[in-house]
């Protein structure tokens, strides 16, 4: 990066960091470190609810998505605005009235002591494993710009936004996200823009487009029903509604976030305004996924897009095979060239045939491209066993370093360090409270004083931003990291949105049979998931009907019924 893309990100960063210091200032009590005294205007709680499940991983690897196997990826949102029309009617109010610094709370009011600890362990399992996978995203930035190993840049990363969650609480995280979040969306435009300006003088947004949906990346909307089928419009509307009610309405890093509204009806529109904004964002960050497809047709893409890896296999014994392999990877670039021009031509006469044909040609070429990448992959595996062999999460870094402006370059990675920022910081505010409200006090020290949990929050804080750190440093392993974070939520997500549910809806369920059920549902779940039977999305529906099920037959069989709250 150039002198000017370095102040760009280090000016940006700091502001972010010092305004939410700033802003957070004189936080002396529990409620204001965890829930920021519920102040927060709805726009706040919109733009803060929006930060928190968009991070660097969206950023980095929805692009990268895009572009190895299309625009598919929307559907798994389609869920989201139902689930946010549930969660005001249902989830919102009674968090509130019920007064709850985090979710669990609810639980022991309406079963017992041993489900609420249960679901607090789950939710702290599961956050603390992805929280891991989003610190470790930005770190791939850094590691590319200067070109050394991720574990530097992960620990580097990882202690910056410690240190300002441990010192500022949500209201921090709250501030720093609404000026994120803004930020962000500038950015993305510019970013869209300028692929499309970067594109051949001929060839427009809509040809851009055009040429992208020939080769199969346009691929939106899919209303196929294959249940092994990762994402179609079903799994998105089933499976996503599932997946999204129950991380939003039972995940403490986004509880955390509406709880922190300054009335319901505050939360409310934040959460629906959420629910309105997130698929059209999300379509824009594929878009600009397709697009870069489409720009690295005219334009050479890298053999391999993570350049640290293939710096150090070009290094090794191996290169005069690597080099062979980019010979004739180049080749194959040319006649694609020859093939996309010929595509072009055919569009602007709309002759069908030939726009067939063309397109046979491209599709062969890029299964050529693949094999060779795939060969490229073996090389780097016999000369580093513990190489990174997936390059899907550099894709896009790799286009914005290499083909963006001075100065642009430097704001789109402040942009995904935000992004990674604001997530990271909402997630590990959400442990702590977890591990405070639910576990410390009222498990270890019922009685102690609102300095001990405030002192004992920052402490939890810096736990977790330990374990997470930790988990970063293993996250290379992990493939896409977009899929991965929402794989490992849908192993659990739908366990916890079941227990929710019951205790909403199912009256007559006490505390015990919930509680057996959510093991029992628990071990299944992880049963499929680990096998693969079944898409992961719909483990999340999978889990929520077994732990009513279940529920209703273990508390049959019991013949007991437990006198509940309204």
């Amino acid at each position: 990066m150039s002198g000017l893309d370095w102040g760009v990100l280090i000016i940006t960063l700091v502001v972010i960091v010092v305004y939410g210091i700033y802003k957070s200032r004189g936080e002396q009590n529990i409620h204001g470190y965890l829930l920021g005294n519920q102040s927060l205007p709805w726009y706040h709680v919109c733009l803060s609810v929006m930060a928190t499940q968009a991070s660097a991983i969206t950023f980095l690897s929805a692009p990268g998505l895009a572009y190895s196997s299309g625009m598919s990826f929307v559907q798994f949102y389609l869920g989201l605005p139902l689930a946010m029309i549930v969660l005001c009617i249902t989830f919102v109010p009674i968090f509130h009235r019920l007064k709850v610094y985090t979710a669990y709370e609810y639980l022991e009011t309406r079963f017992d002591l041993k489900t609420r600890a249960l679901t607090a362990f789950l939710f702290l399992v599961q956050r603390g494993l992805s929280t891991g996978i989003t610190i470790y995203a930005p770190s791939i930035i850094l590691s590319t710009i200067l070109n050394i190993n991720t574990t530097y840049t992960t620990l580097f990363i990882g202690g910056l936004v410690v240190f300002y969650t441990v010192y500022g609480g949500t209201k921090a995280v709250s501030y720093t996200q609404m000026l994120q979040m803004s930020i962000i969306f500038c950015g993305l435009f510019a970013a869209g823009a300028m692929v499309v300006h970067l594109l051949p003088s001929n060839i427009g947004f809509v040809k851009a487009i055009s040429i992208a949906g020939k080769m199969g990346r346009t691929n939106a909307i899919d209303l196929t029903f294959d249940p092994n089928n990762k994402y179609t419009l079903w799994t998105g509307l089933l499976g996503g509604f599932f997946l999204q009610l129950s991380y939003f309405g039972t995940d403490q890093s986004q509880v955390g976030r509406y709880l922190s509204g300054s009335s319901i009806s505050q939360s409310r529109l934040g959460l629906l305004m959420n629910g309105l904004v997130k698929i059209p964002m999300q379509f824009m960050i594929l878009l600009i996924g397709v697009l870069v497809f489409t720009f690295y047709q005219y334009n050479k893409p890298p053999v391999f897009f993570n350049s640290f890896e293939l710096n150090k296999l070009e290094k090794s014994a191996y290169n005069p095979e690597l080099d062979k392999l980019k010979a004739a990877y180049s080749q194959i670039h040319e006649e694609k060239e020859h093939a996309v021009n010929k595509m072009n031509a055919a569009l602007d006469q709309d002759n069908t045939v030939r726009i067939d044909q063309e397109r046979k040609v491209l599709q062969e070429a890029d299964q050529k491209e693949k094999a060779i990448k795939k060969q490229v992959t073996e090389l780097m595996l016999k000369n580093d066993q513990h190489a990174n062999t997936d390059d899907n999460n550099y894709i896009f870094l790799s286009f914005v370093t290499q083909y963006l402006p001075k100065g642009m370059i430097g704001l789109l990675i402040a942009i995904i360090f935000l992004a990674s920022m604001g997530s990271t910081a909402s997630a590990l505010n959400s442990l702590a409270s977890t591990t405070v409200v639910d576990i410390y006090k009222r498990l270890i020290r019922k009685d102690g004083t609102d300095h001990e949990y405030l002192q004992a929050s920052r402490l939890a804080t810096v736990f977790w931003g330990v374990i997470c750190i930790v988990m970063a440093l293993f996250a290379s392993k992990i493939g896409n990291l977009l899929e991965a974070v929402n794989i490992l939520g849908s192993y659990i997500y739908g366990t916890i949105l079941g227990v929710f549910l019951v205790a909403f809806y199912v009256k007559q369920v006490n505390g015990r049979a919930v509680f057996i059920a959510a093991i029992l549902t628990e071990i299944i779940v992880t049963i499929l998931g680990w096998n693969e039977v079944v898409a992961y999305l719909w483990l999340n529906v999978i889990g929520c009907i077994l732990v009513i099920t279940f529920s209703l037959v273990i508390q049959g069989i019991m013949g007991k019924k437990q006198k509940v709250l309204p």
